[in-house]
């Protein structure tokens, strides 16, 4: 049993270490593509379409229902404590700063990290990777760095997105529970929402992005010969994205609220 344990340890240190160094890798790779890259924009501009803007309908779906159950559980329950104006920091702190930034990660997992690992998984299975090599270009900066641009771009358009979309739910839902003037509600808002708060989400978007990308594309570069191991790719990108990015979101938030 110890050396099973053992060997587990090790097994995880060493896929670790794979894992920041294929990070570190992706990152090098950012400044020639950004020089020289002209022939991989259009997978960036793709990527940024499939991951960002088709995804928009059902991000908007999502943050005007997550902004509506917002005002219908909370400000009754706030209002039979005659603290109705706490609705607007709490709306503030689910939507833009903890459920924002998580729920649209979860939505590009969702749509994408399969996509791009299943993706990368076929060409390697049908030597495409090796043909790049053997002409002198970098997978990496060509397939690998687009990608990982694309997808933490369109996180971090996303965030911004669900936020508006999910405040505004709320704004809608307020009206039905007391008419307020959209004024006065905003105003209110504006009032509640700090600079953390926005800093916070972006950083926890960014962080997500470079996360789930990273995962997706090294689960990709991770198969071997057969094409039954493309699907099992996609699997393990989702599974991986999901796990790192709620450890994430959880240390970013206690560490939020530590210096707060």
């Amino acid at each position: 049993m110890i050396k099973v344990a053992g060997a587990q340890v090790r097994l995880f240190f060493s896929n670790a270490g794979y894992t920041i160094g294929f990070f570190g890798k992706t990152l090098r790779g950012i400044p020639p593509f950004i020089y020289r890259g002209q022939a991989s924009y259009k997978i960036l501009i793709m990527q940024i379409l499939f991951t960002f803007v088709e995804a928009l309908s059902i991000s908007a779906l999502l943050a005007l229902g997550i902004g509506a159950a917002v005002n219908v559980l909370g400000l009754p329950i706030l209002a039979s404590f005659s603290q109705e104006k706490l609705i607007y920091p709490l709306i503030i702190t689910i939507i833009t700063r903890e459920l924002g930034p998580l729920l649209t990660a979860f939505i590009i997992i969702a749509r994408s990290a399969t996509a791009i690992a299943t993706e990368v998984a076929g060409m390697v299975v049908s030597h495409e990777i090796e043909a790049y090599i053997s002409v002198g270009i970098d997978p990496i900066e060509h397939i690998a760095v687009p990608r990982f641009l694309g997808v933490t771009i369109s996180l971090f358009l996303l965030n911004i997105y669900f936020s508006l979309f999910g405040l505004a739910g709320s704004f809608f839902i307020a009206q039905v529970l007391s008419t307020m003037p959209a004024a006065d509600y905003f105003n209110n808002l504006l009032h509640n929402l700090a600079l953390s708060d926005i800093m916070v989400s972006t950083f926890k978007s960014l962080v997500f992005g470079m996360i789930l990308a990273t995962m997706a594309t090294l689960q990709g570069f991770s198969v071997e010969r057969a094409s039954t191991e493309i699907p099992q790719a996609g699997l393990r990108a989702v599974g991986s994205a999901f796990a790192w990015c709620v450890i994430a979101n959880l240390a970013i938030s206690a560490i939020y609220y530590m210096i707060t």
